[in-house]
């Protein structure tokens, strides 16, 4: 039964399974670039948080180092 009722892709066929795996693989690589180019143009700068550790609550986290 491995073959039974099925066609077989004729060169239409390829082609579009071949064009939609096109579009995905350039998708992909597209929303890959943004990251990229996002990450790399932001800066955050400066955000307030602890500088000591007893300065808040126990519990909370601080800086390991800061770059302000």
């Amino acid at each position: 039964m491995s073959g039974a009722g099925q066609r077989p892709l004729g060169p239409r066929g390829r082609w579009t399974l071949a064009g939609i795996g096109a579009g995905i693989v350039a998708l992909l690589a597209v929303a890959n670039v943004h990251l990229v180019t996002v990450s790399l143009s932001s800066d955050p700068g400066c955000v307030a948080h602890r500088t000591e550790p007893g300065d808040a609550d126990a519990g909370t986290l601080r800086a390991a180092r800061s770059d302000c």
